[in-house]
Parts: structure tokens; C-alpha cells; sequence
């Protein structure tokens, strides 16, 4: 989930320790499996895969399963399913633009459940294109704030391509374009410094600023959304206050 960050960190935490740590799991097993089918079983060998394993690692999925997903993916073990990506596209209440990536075997289920979680939470589905443009292809990685400060991960990722550094109070968040994010990983591993996920994402180009109430409502309709199995990641462009977002966790 990809909107303010600040909500996207908090998110990550709670994503541990919540009640949806099993759909969680079988997400990034999902990714796994994908990363392994796309560029081979060889995890230093395919920089996809490397940081699929690195995110389930570091939300604690056993390592058994890691290593069965890397195996179906390379076809090195029976039972992979054929997964296809499926980007739809649409509008969330206040008219948040919401991009959602699924990974699926089914795409009719898939496309069944988008457009049940739009619906029934104030969204509405739009044509491809109409909503895509408004945001990015970026590298993006998190990295726990630590013992660091913003000047020593600066130095550590400038040269290899990072964009910017933002402070998201308990974490770092680095940009970078897509092409870069291994080059810019590979400089916080060379620097010895730890990160917890590596990704490429969908960045906005522009923000709609949202109040309380429009901050509970395109939350209900994320947390809809990333119900389904089918649903991967969901990217939207709004932003909340430091402010807002303390009510709403109250």
C-alpha cells in the first residue's frame, strides 16, 4: 500500500503482527514464486528474486516455504500455479486516484473482487490509462531509521542513483528510478546497511490532500481491496496530515 508513506510505514508494522499475517505470507510467497518463474531459481543471479526472498525474510515467513516457492517458480518442484499480472485502474472516495496490481491464476475472480471492493466502498472503476499516468515507475526502499541519520544514508546511495531520502519518523524511504533500485540496494549492502524491502513501485506525481473522514474512507476501501487473494499491491495518491493520521489511529 502506497500512499502516504507515513500510513504505508505504520502499515508495514502492524502487518506482522495482524490477523491478515497469513494473506500476507501467501502474497509474498506469490511474489516469490513469480520472481523465480521470470528470472530463474538463482537468487544472486536474479536481483527480482533476491529482494522477493529479502521481504518474506524479514516478515518472518518460514524458511521452508521460501525455499519451496523459489522451487515451484524455477520449476524445480511440481505445483506452481501460472500467475499473469492485471493492473486495473480507478477513482476512491474524493477522487484519490487508485492504482491496483493483482497476481492472479483467475482473472475473472480477480476482476470480480476489484470491482465488488470499489463499489461497495465508495470507488468507482476507471479506462485503462485514465489513472495510470498520474503516477511513476520508481525503485522504492524502506530501511529502519536506527542509529542512522538522513546524511549517512545520503552518502551511502547518491552515487548509485537515489533520487531523494525522506524521514518517515520511525523509517527511511529512498527513491530512486526503477533501472536504479539494485545498483542503490547493492550500495546500502556494500555500506552495511540494514533495509527491510526493496521494491518496485507506483510513485504519484501530485497528492490529494485528504481530512478525517476522507482518510477513514479511502483506508476502508484499501483494506477492502488488499482482502482479496488476487490483489498484490494497491498505490493511490492521496496524502494525510501527521495530525489526521493520529485521530485515525485513535
Amino acid at each position: 500500500m502506497s500512499g502516504h508513506s507515513k500510513w504505508a510505514t505504520t502499515k508495514h508494522k502492524k502487518a506482522v503482527i495482524d490477523a491478515k499475517r497469513g494473506k500476507l505470507f501467501a502474497k509474498l510467497i506469490k511474489n516469490i514464486e513469480v520472481a523465480a518463474r521470470m528470472g530463474g531459481a538463482d537468487i544472486d543471479g536474479n536481483p527480482t528474486l533476491f529482494d522477493a526472498v529479502q521481504k518474506a525474510k524479514k516478515q518472518s515467513v518460514p524458511n521452508k516455504n521460501i525455499d519451496s516457492a523459489v522451487k515451484r517458480g524455477g520449476g524445480l518442484e511440481a505445483g506452481g500455479a501460472d500467475y499473469e499480472t492485471i493492473m486495473y485502474e480507478g477513482y476512491g472516495p474524493n477522487g484519490v486516484a487508485v492504482l491496483i496490481e493483482c497476481l492472479t491464476d483467475n482473472r475473472n475472480r480477480a476482476a470480480s473482487d476489484v470491482r465488488v471492493a470499489m463499489t461497495r466502498n465508495g470507488g468507482s472503476m476507471a479506462d485503462p490509462g485514465s489513472v495510470s499516468y498520474l503516477f511513476n515507475r520508481k525503485g522504492v526502499i524502506i530501511l529502519p531509521k536506527a542509529e542512522l541519520s538522513e546524511d549517512d544514508v545520503l552518502g551511502a546511495v547518491l552515487e548509485a542513483g537515489a533520487e531523494e531520502v525522506n524521514d518517515n519518523g520511525d523509517t527511511f524511504e529512498i527513491i530512486s528510478e526503477a533501472t536504479d533500485l539494485v545498483a542503490v540496494r547493492t550500495a546500502l549492502q556494500d555500506a552495511g546497511i540494514d533495509y527491510d524491502s526493496a521494491d518496485s513501485s507506483f510513485v504519484p506525481t501530485m497528492q490529494v490532500e485528504l481530512d478525517e473522514e476522507g482518510a477513514r474512507k479511502i483506508f476502508k476501501l484499501i483494506d477492502a481491496l488488499e482482502d482479496s487473494d488476487d490483489v498484490q499491491n494497491v498505490f493511490a495518491n492521496f496524502d494525510v496530515s501527521d495530525e489526521v493520521m493520529e485521530k485515525v489511529d485513535a
